[in-house]
């Protein structure tokens, strides 16, 4: 699928809703309006509910049902015997590679990545004086590396990767990242979930410019991740013919899911602490519905004929971004610190337990947004 001149509606209308709702609710509210465009962010004005166990347990409840299915197929998959299966289209297009599987050893620019990462590493969980005025940049170079190195394991297992096969596509990437993870730190000015610490006093330019480079390595490391994960079928395999949910392109459907998100996005700072989980859900919910309203494949075209392959992939993948981003930022001078009402306990680094049910629909958002932007790759899982 190819990015057309229609895809860029449903882009648009979405962006418009995003940037407006949450600032709709705040002159709903009669809130001061300048605290929530204040750039660079520095005040908090949010005091958060402390932990609820009732909170914490019905969430973990309600993430343990949705995710638990998918676990126990994906360790215990189904196969339907050949003759009463259809055709499943595979996850990558196979790529006549230069070299055999068996000849093809790991790329030396895939070494230089993880040397590269390595002395990152270092240099950032450490504080040594004479580096101490690169120290809070160490942070961008940790996900170049790690982008490098997600597509020579690719390269080495496939023969194929992003950043050798797909080029335009890899580097339309980051600065389309660098816009949608600016958008996500508009709308936690709403929530106040996470602030920043070590940045020092920057401009408003050089903040900017500070948060931009970091801003632009979310999107490839997790489609990256993403194309990873899809090279080895046996994460997947139980997951070609699974429930199909019911009206997935309804557009009364739709409708509703784009009602109910608008709602939602526009309370997000009336009601920070009942509606944060809203800043990854309503987004997702925005973007595919006007992608089904506006004609749109949108990514959950292939759960009709059962197929969640992509879904489940798209959603680890941002997962496993998530635990690096959390590890890597534990140790670092530049870094965010989480205030996440009722469930702010139990901390994996700086990151509450629960607070990682956030990556799965921020994975699939990520999906959508490379999608419409970029366009779907034909070899894209």
């Amino acid at each position: 699928m190819k990015a057309n001149s229609g895809s860029f509606i449903p882009i648009f209308a979405a962006l418009a809703l995003l940037a407006s709702l949450p600032l709709l609710g705040i002159l709903a509210g009669d809130l001061p309006l300048a605290r929530y465009l204040e750039f660079p962010p520095r005040t908090h004005y949010i005091e958060h509910h402390g932990f609820a166990w009732p909170v914490f347990i019905g969430m973990t409840v309600i993430l343990l049902a949705a995710i638990t299915p998918f676990v126990i197929r994906i360790l215990f998959p189904q196969r339907a015997p050949a003759s009463e299966s259809p055709a499943i289209e595979p996850l990558m297009t196979p790529h006549r590679a230069s070299l055999p599987t068996d000849q093809r050893r790991f790329p030396a620019w895939g070494w230089i990545g993880i040397i590269f990462g390595a002395i990152a590493w270092i240099l950032a969980w450490t504080r040594f004086n004479w580096f101490a005025a690169l120290q809070p940049f160490t942070f961008s170079p940790l996900w170049f590396a790690y982008i490098v190195t997600v597509n020579a394991l690719t390269w080495r297992r496939t023969g194929q990767c992003m950043l050798t096969h797909r080029p335009r596509y890899f580097l339309l990437l980051f600065p389309v990242s660098a816009l949608f993870w600016w958008f996500f730190e508009y709308l936690n000015r709403f929530v106040q979930n996470w602030y920043y610490v070590g940045i020092g006093a920057l401009s408003p330019l050089g903040y900017f410019i500070y948060a931009t480079l970091p801003f632009a390595t979310v999107l490839p490391a997790v489609m990256g991740t993403c194309d990873l994960l899809a090279a080895y079928p046996r994460l997947y395999t139980g997951l070609t013919r699974f429930r199909p949910p019911a009206n997935i392109h309804s557009r009364f459907v739709a409708v509703v899911v784009l009602a109910l998100s608008a709602l939602g996005l526009a309370g997000i700072g009336l009601w920070p602490d009942c509606l944060f989980p809203l800043l990854w859900l309503a987004p997702l919910g925005i973007l595919a519905s006007m992608q089904t309203l506006t004609g749109g494949v949108t990514l959950f075209a292939d759960l009709v004929r059962g197929d969640w392959r992509r879904v489940v992939l798209m959603a680890f993948a941002a997962l496993i971004c998530g635990f690096f981003w959390e590890m890597w930022n534990y140790y670092s001078i530049a870094k965010w610190i989480y205030a996440v009402p009722f469930v702010n306990r139990f901390h994996i680094f700086e990151m509450p337990a629960l607070g990682y049910a956030g990556y799965l629909p921020f994975g699939l958002e990520c999906a959508l947004i490379a999608d419409l932007v970029c366009g779907r790759r034909k070899d894209a899982p």
